[in-house]
C-alpha cells in the first residue's frame, strides 16, 4: 500500500501547497466554515419550506435528522476506530491559512465536512433534481478546502463524500420503507394522503395508496401513535447521548451521586428522592455518567405520555401532539430530559399531581382520587422543597373556581394534605439530629438575610426575565404569558384554562416578585412550565378554531427556534463546525459538563507524583462539585466510596454542604495531601489548611485541555504531614 500512500500525500501536497495563493487563504477557510453558514442554512430551509411546502418539508426533515445523525454516529465511530493523524501531525512544513486552528490530532479519516456536505448534497438530489446543480459543486468546494487548509488528506475527504452520499441515500430509502409498512398499517389516513416519503418512489407505486380513507374518528388515535412514537425516539435517543460521553456529569449531578452512597432520610440542602433514584440507576448500570441519569430521560417520556393521554382525553390528541413537541423545543425542559437532578423528579410528581388533582375536583370524585393528589404531592416534596407551593396553587384554584369548593366540605382534599403531611416526616426527623440545618440552608439561598439596593433588585428582576425568556424559547414563553393574562377575556368560563393558570401561575408570580428582594435561579420555577405550556395550548386550540392567523405561526416558529436552541445545547461544538469558529470557554453552557475527566487526570498525576514520597496521600477539594467530579471521574477515588474515601471536602466548624456530616480526614494524621480548587480567582491556600499541615505549597498551574481549548486552570497545593 505504499504506492498509494505516496499518491494520497503527493496530492495533499499539490491541494495544500503548489495551489497556495492570498485568493485561496481567505476562501478555503471561508467554505470549511463561516458565521454566514448558519443564517443561509435558514433561509434555505425556510424558502423550500415557503415554495414547496409538502416536499419543501420532507426534504428539510430529512436533512435536519439524518446529517446530523449520519456525522454523530458513523462519522465519529469510524473517526476513533481508526485514529488516523491529521496531516498537519505526520507531515512536516504543512500550510494552514490563518484562521485554521490545528486541534483534533486523531480525528482525520474520515473528513467529517465531505461526509455532512454529500449527505445533504444526496438527500437534497433526490427530493429536487435541479439541486445537484449547486449542492455537488458546493460539496466539492468544501472537500477541497479541507485538504487546502491542511486538515484532511484526499483520501479523508473522499472516504467521507462516499460514506456521506450512501448513508444519506440508504437512509431516506430506509425511512420510506418503513414508512409504507408503518403507515399503511397504522396511520392508514395519513398514508392516504402521503404514501411515499421521497416524490419518484410515489409515482412508482401509486397502487400502495389505499383506495379509502378511514372514517374521521380515527383521526385521533393517528395523533396518539404518532406521539408515542416520538417519545419513544426521543427517549432513546437521549439515552445514546447521555451513554455517548458528549458531555459529562455536572456538579450537582456528582455531589448526588455520592449522597446514593450514603442513603438517609435527608441531606443538607436537598430530600432524599434523587439520592434514591440515582442509587437505582446506579445499581443497575453501574456507577458511570449513564447509570446516574438513566431515570431523566424516562421521566421526560412519563411526562409526554402524560400530557398526551390528558390531551387526548380532554382537549384533543392533534393539540397534545403539538403541545409534547413544545416540551421538547423548550431549552429548560430539554436538559432536564438529561441531567439528572432533583428537577425532573419535582416537575414529574407536580404534573402528576396536577393531572390527578384534575379528575378529584369533578364533582362525582371520591377519595380515591384524592389519594393520589397527596401521595404524588408528597413525593413532590421528598423531590424538592418548591413543592410546598402547589399547596397555594390549590388555593388559588379553590378561590377562582367555586363549583370546586364543595370538596373543601368533604374528606377528600383532607386526606390528601395528611398523606403529603406524613411525607414530611423523614425530612422532619432528619433535620431533628442534625439541627435544623435545611432550614438555615433554604433561608440563605432565598437571600431572607441580606439587603439589596433597588438598582440590584431591578437587575435580578431583568436576569430573571431574560433567562426565563431564553431558556423556555422565547417564543413560548411570550405565548405563555400571553395566555395567562388574556385567557380571562373570552376564555373565564373553562375549567381547563383556569385550572392550569391556578397549577402554574402562583409559583411563577411568586418567585417573579422575589426578584425584588433577592436573586432567584431560573430552574426554581421548573414545576410551572408544564402547567403554563398546558393553557398556552388549551388557549391556542381556542383560538384556532375562532379562527386567528397567529396560532400556526408562533407554533411554526417556536418549534423552530427551539429545536435549533436545543440542538445546540446537546453539542456546542456544532457551531464550530457550521460557522468555522467555537464558543470560548466563558460563553459556553457546556463548560460545566465537560472537562472534569481531564480535571481528575490531572490530579491524579499530581497524587501520584506526591506519592513518589512514600506516604499515603488523599485530596481535599474547596468545593462540593470538584470533590465529588474527581470521587466520581478518578478510578482509584471513586473505588474507595463510600467506605475508605480519598476525596474530602476541606475541613469547617460549620456545616457548609453535606460532606460536613460525613467521616472527614482527621484520622489520616501524617499523610500527605493534595488541596485543589478552580484557579478562576486564584486564592492562597485558607489558614485552617495551613494549621492542618506543617508545610503547604502551591504547584504550576494546571490547565485543563478540551479540543485545544483551556476550559479552567487548577490550583493545586501539596499539603505534607498531617498534624
Amino acid at each position: 500500500m505504499n504506492w498509494l500512500s505516496a499518491l494520497d500525500t503527493g496530492l495533499f501536497r499539490f491541494f495544500n501547497d503548489a495551489l497556495r495563493n492570498p485568493v485561496f487563504d481567505v476562501v478555503m477557510p471561508w467554505l470549511s466554515g463561516n458565521r454566514l453558514f448558519v443564517p443561509m442554512l435558514l433561509i434555505g430551509a425556510v424558502g423550500l419550506i415557503w415554495r414547496y411546502r409538502q416536499q419543501g418539508i420532507l426534504c428539510v426533515t430529512m436533512l435536519a435528522l439524518l446529517v446530523p445523525l449520519g456525522d454523530g454516529l458513523a462519522i465519529n465511530t469510524l473517526k476513533h476506530a481508526v485514529g488516523r493523524p491529521r496531516p498537519f501531525v505526520t507531515l512536516t512544513d504543512v500550510h494552514n491559512p490563518p484562521g485554521v486552528g490545528r486541534a483534533g490530532n486523531y480525528s482525520s479519516m474520515p473528513s467529517g465536512h465531505a461526509a455532512n456536505c454529500f449527505a445533504a448534497a444526496m438527500i437534497a438530489w433526490l427530493y429536487f433534481r435541479r439541486s445537484a446543480r449547486v449542492t455537488v459543486p458546493l460539496a466539492i468546494s468544501v472537500a477541497v478546502s479541507r485538504v487546502y487548509n491542511g486538515v484532511h488528506y484526499p483520501s479523508d475527504v473522499l472516504a467521507g463524500a462516499i460514506l456521506g452520499a450512501g448513508y444519506g441515500a440508504a437512509a431516506v430509502y430506509t425511512l420510506d420503507a418503513w414508512w409504507r409498512w408503518a403507515g399503511r398499517k397504522f396511520f392508514p389516513l395519513w398514508h392516504a394522503q402521503l404514501p411515499s416519503l421521497v416524490p419518484l418512489s410515489a409515482t412508482r407505486n401509486p397502487e400502495s395508496a389505499p383506495a379509502t380513507a378511514p372514517p374521521q374518528s380515527g383521526v385521533d388515535q393517528h395523533w396518539l401513535r404518532t406521539g408515542y412514537m416520538l417519545i419513544a425516539l426521543f427517549t432513546v435517543g437521549r439515552w445514546i447521548y447521555v451513554a455517548s460521553g458528549v458531555i459529562e456529569l455536572s456538579q450537582d449531578e456528582a455531589y448526588q451521586w455520592q449522597w446514593s452512597k450514603h442513603l438517609a432520610l435527608s441531606y443538607y440542602s436537598k430530600p432524599p428522592l434523587i439520592a434514591y433514584t440515582q442509587f437505582l440507576g446506579t445499581s443497575i448500570w453501574g456507577d458511570t455518567a449513564f447509570g446516574v441519569r438513566f431515570f431523566s430521560p424516562l421521566i421526560a417520556a412519563t411526562l409526554g405520555v402524560m400530557i398526551l393521554r390528558f390531551f387526548a382525553r380532554e382537549v384533543g390528541a392533534r393539540t397534545g401532539f403539538f403541545l409534547v413537541l413544545c416540551v421538547m423545543a423548550t431549552p429548560l425542559l430539554s436538559v432536564g430530559a438529561t441531567l439528572m437532578t432533583v428537577d425532573p423528579l419535582s416537575v414529574l410528581f407536580w404534573t402528576a399531581a396536577m393531572f390527578a388533582g384534575w379528575h378529584a375536583i369533578r364533582p362525582e370524585a371520591g377519595v380515591r382520587q384524592w389519594v393520589w393528589v397527596g401521595l404524588w404531592m408528597g413525593l413532590g416534596f421528598l423531590s424538592k422543597y418548591t413543592a410546598l407551593f402547589q399547596l397555594l396553587c390549590w388555593v388559588v384554584c379553590f378561590a377562582l373556581w367555586r363549583p370546586a369548593r364543595m370538596h373543601l366540605r368533604r374528606v377528600g382534599p383532607w386526606v390528601a394534605l395528611l398523606i403529603t403531611a406524613l411525607c414530611f416526616l423523614p425530612v422532619i426527623i432528619w433535620n431533628q439530629h442534625h439541627g435544623w440545618i435545611t432550614a438555615t440552608h433554604v433561608a440563605s439561598n432565598a437571600g431572607l438575610g441580606e439587603t439589596y439596593n433597588g438598582r440590584q433588585r431591578l437587575g435580578f428582576f431583568s436576569d430573571f426575565l431574560g433567562s426565563e425568556l431564553g431558556l423556555l424559547n422565547p417564543v413560548f414563553f411570550v405565548s405563555a404569558m400571553w395566555a395567562a393574562a388574556a385567557f380571562w377575556r373570552r376564555y373565564r368560563q373553562d375549567l381547563r384554562q383556569v385550572y392550569f393558570f391556578s397549577m402554574g401561575a402562583p409559583l411563577f408570580l411568586v418567585y417573579l416578585g422575589w426578584t425584588m428582594h433577592s436573586r432567584v435561579l431560573p430552574n426554581w420555577i421548573a414545576p410551572s412550565v408544564l402547567p403554563l405550556f398546558c393553557l398556552m395550548a388549551i388557549y391556542w386550540e381556542a383560538e384556532r378554531l375562532r379562527g386567528a392567523p397567529q396560532v400556526l405561526p408562533s407554533l411554526v416558529s417556536g418549534l423552530v427556534l427551539g429545536f435549533i436552541i436545543v440542538l445546540v445545547l446537546h453539542d456546542t461544538n456544532l457551531l464550530g463546525k457550521v460557522a468555522g469558529r467555537t464558543l470560548p470557554p466563558e460563553f459556553d453552557p457546556l463548560t460545566r459538563v465537560r472537562g472534569w475527566q481531564a480535571t481528575a487526570d490531572s490530579v491524579g498525576a499530581a497524587r501520584r507524583r506526591l506519592l513518589a514520597e512514600g506516604k499515603p496521600v488523599f485530596i481535599i477539594g474547596s468545593h462540593y462539585g470538584i470533590t465529588s467530579l474527581i470521587a466520581f471521574y478518578l478510578p482509584e477515588a471513586k473505588a474507595g466510596i463510600p467506605d475508605n474515601p480519598l476525596a474530602y471536602y476541606q475541613s469547617s466548624d460549620q456545616p457548609d454542604n453535606q460532606f460536613f456530616f460525613w467521616p472527614g480526614y482527621k484520622s489520616r494524621k501524617g499523610q500527605n495531601a493534595l488541596y485543589v480548587r478552580d484557579r478562576s480567582s486564584p486564592k492562597p491556600p485558607p489558614q485552617a489548611l495551613l494549621e492542618e499541615f506543617e508545610t503547604v505549597s502551591e504547584l504550576p498551574s494546571q490547565p485543563v485541555l478540551v479540543r485545544g481549548q483551556v476550559l479552567r486552570n487548577l490550583q493545586i497545593f501539596e499539603c505534607r504531614n498531617l498534624r
